[in-house]
């Protein structure tokens, strides 16, 4: 790692960073099915159901962490082997982490905190949506098509980094308590997608777009 350059490190650092809150979340709501703390309205979905959030906390960790070292070239380069071996536990750790926060939107039961019909419609969205590009990068890896499988894998890390970005998107809802209710817990939640979507796709024409100009011209050519 030391062998990294200065501006090589900051878009992994900064990703590992956006994760902190949430991985330290999560660490945290395993340690409370470990430990057997008081039920309470809350809590009590996750202690009637543990095992599909266990999933998603594991999973999503694994997929936020490992996934953050991806955008480093250098690391691809010194480390012979290293991209590929990481997409392989990536995929199944992001696919899993997007069918089970299907499965737990679906089942467990809403709290006062979890917003309406509109919230429950976006997350079924945003899960669904990561699921789906996790499968196109498969498929487009297996066609050789580079591009489109680093554009569909930065899509679907956008959607699972969301709850880093959800951190800052719900200051307003700490700092003011007078909005609380269904449309800003909506919003709050959907604008931590949105921005991160955003942010992939500014990544993507800016870094990939280019790469697929290239190889579609080389097809052509060869046509």
């Amino acid at each position: 790692m030391s062998a990294l350059r200065g501006s090589d490190w900051l878009t992994p650092a900064a990703l590992v960073a956006l994760s902190v809150v949430p991985v330290v979340a999560g660490v945290f709501r395993l340690v409370q099915l470990g430990a057997g703390v008081e039920i309470t309205n809350d809590n009590a979905r996750f202690f009637a159901a543990p095992i599909p959030v266990v999933i998603h906390i594991v999973s999503s960790v694994i997929f936020c962490l490992l996934g953050a070292f991806q955008f480093s070239g250098t690391l691809r380069r010194l480390r012979s082997g290293w991209h590929r071996k990481a997409g392989r536990v990536l995929v199944p750790s992001g696919i899993a982490s997007a069918l089970s926060g299907l499965w737990m939107t679906q089942f467990y039961p809403t709290s006062e905190f979890d917003g309406g019909g509109f919230l429950y419609a976006i997350r079924l969205l945003a899960g669904s949506s990561m699921a789906v590009f996790l499968v196109l990068s498969i498929i487009a890896v297996h066609r050789r098509d580079v591009p489109s499988h680093q554009a569909w894998m930065m899509r679907s890390y956008a959607l699972g980094l969301a709850a880093g970005t959800q951190v800052f998107t719900h200051l307003p809802w700490f700092m003011f308590p007078s909005i609380h209710g269904e449309l800003a817990r909506t919003l709050s939640m959907a604008a931590g997608w949105a921005i991160n979507l955003v942010v992939a796709e500014w990544f993507i024409s800016r870094r990939l777009q280019p790469a697929q100009t290239v190889i579609a011209a080389g097809r052509d050519a060869h046509a």
